[in-house]
C-alpha cells in the first residue's frame, strides 16, 4: 500500500476507484465499502484508494472536545493494508482545505489531481464547506466530469446501523463483545511498557503498565479478559483500566497481568486485544479482598475460550 500525505506527491498511474471519510475504527460498515471498492477496481481496471483525514477534523473544529479515537494512525494504516487498499491519502484538514466547497473539492481534488473514475460514499456522508457536498451533488457532477458514483447502504447488526460513534459508546459502557461485533475484530490497545508502582508483584500479580497514545479511546474503568501480544507471542491476560482505588491511586493507568509469563519487558511495545468485560473498577477494603477477586478473575480468564 502506498501512503500519501500530500496530493502533490501523487502522480496518476491508473485512474482510481476511491472512497472518502474518516474511517475511524475501519469497522464492518467501512469494510463493506472497501470490499465494493476492490470489486469495482478489479472489474474496471482501476486502482483502489481511500482518502481520509489526519488529524480528525473535529480536533480542528472543536479543540476542547477531548475526542478519543478508535484507531491510532498506525492502526488505521495497518487495517487499510490488511484489507488490500492500494493507495491511502492522509489529508491534513488545514484552513485551505476546509474552505473548499463540495463542488470545488470534487473538481480540484478528486478529478483534476486524483483522476477518480468511480467514487463510493457511505450512506450518511457529506463533505466540503458547510457540508455542501452530498450524493445529489455527486450525481449531478458525475455526468459532466465523467465518473461514476455509488452510495452504500448502512450495515446493520441486530437492526442497528454500525457507526464509529456507536462503537465508542459501547466501549465506554464496557460492552466489549458488542463493540467487537461491530468492528469485525477485537478492539486493541498498544503501547510501551513503563515502570509503575510495582504493587502487583508484592501480591503475586505483577503487571505491565502500558503507556498508550493520548488520542486512543480506552474502554470504561474496570477489569477485562484480554489477549496479550509480546514479542510476537500470544498470551492470556487480565487487564485493568483505572486508578487503583484500593491503594489510593489517582492517575488513570492501563495494567495487564500476563498469565504464564515471566521476563523483563520494560520499554517493549505490546498489544492487548479486548475479549470480554469482567467487572467495574472496585475499591476493596484491603489487599486481601483484592487478591481474592484477582484469583476469581484469573480463573475466569483461564476458562475463557480464546
Amino acid at each position: 500500500m502506498k501512503v500519501f500525505k500530500n496530493f502533490k506527491d501523487y502522480t496518476t498511474q491508473k485512474p482510481l476507484a476511491l472512497s472518502l471519510g474518516m474511517f475511524d475504527g475501519v469497522h464492518l460498515g467501512h469494510k463493506s465499502i472497501i470490499d465494493e471498492l476492490i470489486n469495482v477496481g478489479s472489474q474496471n481496471d482501476l486502482e483502489t484508494a481511500v482518502l481520509t483525514f489526519w488529524p480528525h477534523p473535529r480536533f480542528v473544529f472543536n479543540p476542547d472536545e477531548n475526542l478519543k479515537l478508535l484507531n491510532t494512525l498506525e492502526e488505521k494504516k495497518f487495517l487499510m493494508e490488511k484489507y488490500n487498499i492500494e493507495n491511502l491519502f492522509l489529508k491534513e484538514f488545514d484552513e485551505e482545505f476546509r474552505n473548499l466547497t463540495g463542488e470545488e473539492f470534487v473538481r480540484q481534488i478528486l478529478i483534476e489531481k486524483l483522476n477518480v473514475k468511480y467514487l463510493i460514499i457511505g450512506y450518511d456522508h457529506s463533505f466540503g464547506k458547510n457540508k455542501s457536498g452530498n450524493f445529489e451533488l455527486l450525481q449531478k457532477l458525475s455526468k459532466e466530469l465523467d465518473f461514476e458514483v455509488e452510495q452504500m447502504e448502512a450495515i446493520n447488526i441486530h437492526e442497528n446501523n454500525i457507526s464509529s460513534t456507536k462503537i465508542r459508546n459501547a466501549l465506554s459502557a464496557g460492552n466489549i463483545k458488542e463493540a467487537n461485533e461491530m468492528l469485525g475484530y477485537s478492539y486493541s490497545v498498544s503501547g510501551t511498557v513503563v515502570h509503575g508502582k510495582k504493587i502487583g508483584r508484592t501480591i503475586g500479580y505483577p503487571t505491565a503498565n502500558i503507556e498508550t497514545e493520548s488520542i486512543k479511546l480506552l474502554p470504561k474503568k474496570g477489569a477485562y479478559i484480554v489477549e496479550v501480544f509480546v514479542k510476537n507471542q500470544q498470551h492470556k491476560g487480565m487487564l485493568s483500566v483505572g486508578t487503583n482505588p484500593t491503594v489510593n491511586g489517582e492517575k488513570l493507568t492501563v495494567e495487564v497481568y500476563i498469565l504464564d509469563f515471566e521476563g523483563d519487558i520494560y520499554d517493549e511495545e505490546i498489544t492487548v486485544k479486548f475479549r470480554d468485560f469482567l467487572h467495574d473498577e472496585i475499591k476493596f477494603e484491603g489487599l486481601e479482598k483484592l487478591i481474592e477477586r484477582l484469583d476469581d478473575d484469573k480463573r475466569l480468564t483461564e476458562e475463557f475460550n480464546f
